[in-house]
């Protein structure tokens, strides 16, 4: 039988972010990082105006560089999550408890919408990721040549050139023409319809730019798997890209 004191002892002394700062994953490290650093938020294990834990302990934790962790720190700061104050007490302050950029626009409407669209996300997600997982799959089994490699390696150098305010649309046209190099016009039918609500999910988030940067070199391997016909390193490439995303979106409207 354990003793009160004992129990309130380890009560006291428990790790409050142990559920939450595991070691991110490779492929993924600025999102993840950034869903976690929410979380921590969200959770209440930091609360509002309170400071999280200090750069080299969090990055020590997620196993990551401390530029990576900056990145993200930044992206959030900007985002009016965080506010990132130098010097001896400085660190990163909590400012508001992880709204979705939606809510700190003030627009009720699309507040609305990120909540409404919230509720749906992990179906959406998960419907999202058997599709593109295949049609990935299905793409490099066919091998585009021709006409058809040259349109996919058009579109991924696009999305490559894009502005933040373009990325979005190009991005949907790559990924769709990949479902349509299918094969299956079934899926690529499919596709459209989860990509747009996927687009509103997005629409509710920012846009961030080494997010973006990421995603493009990941498009590049997942392009440059499909030519070369490997089916194996196709789908794994997407899952890895899905995964970002997935990340962010959890980390913003979950």
């Amino acid at each position: 039988m354990i003793e009160n004191g004992a129990s309130n002892e380890a009560t006291d002394t428990a790790d409050p972010y142990a559920a939450v700062l595991r070691p991110v994953r490779s492929g993924n490290t600025f999102e993840e990082t950034v869903e976690k650093v929410l979380q921590l938020i969200r959770l209440g294990l930091v609360p509002v105006g309170d400071r999280l834990p200090p750069e080299r302990e969090l990055a020590d934790r997620l196993q990551i560089s401390r530029v990576t962790l900056r990145e993200a720190l930044k992206v959030l700061q900007d985002a009016g999550v965080l506010e990132v104050r130098r010097g001896r007490y400085g660190g990163a302050f909590v400012l508001a408890p992880a709204p979705t950029p939606a809510a700190a626009s003030g627009g009720a409407a699309l507040r609305r919408r990120a909540e409404q669209l919230g509720d749906r996300l992990e179906d959406t997600l998960l419907f999202r990721q058997v599709l593109e997982l295949g049609a990935a799959e299905l793409c490099a089994a066919r091998r585009p040549q021709g006409v058809e490699a040259e349109r996919l390696q058009l579109l991924l150098a696009e999305t490559g050139a894009a502005s933040l305010e373009e990325y979005r649309r190009l991005d949907t046209r790559l990924h769709l023409a990949i479902a349509e190099l299918s094969g299956s016009a079934s899926v690529a039918a499919q596709y459209a319809a989860v990509r747009a609500t996927v687009n509103e999910l997005l629409d509710c988030i920012p846009l961030l730019t080494p997010n973006l940067q990421h995603s493009q070199r990941q498009h590049e391997e997942l392009i440059d798997a499909i030519l070369a016909g490997d089916q194996t390193r196709a789908r794994v490439a997407m899952r890895e890209h899905l995964a970002g995303t997935a990340a962010l979106l959890r980390g913003f409207l979950s």
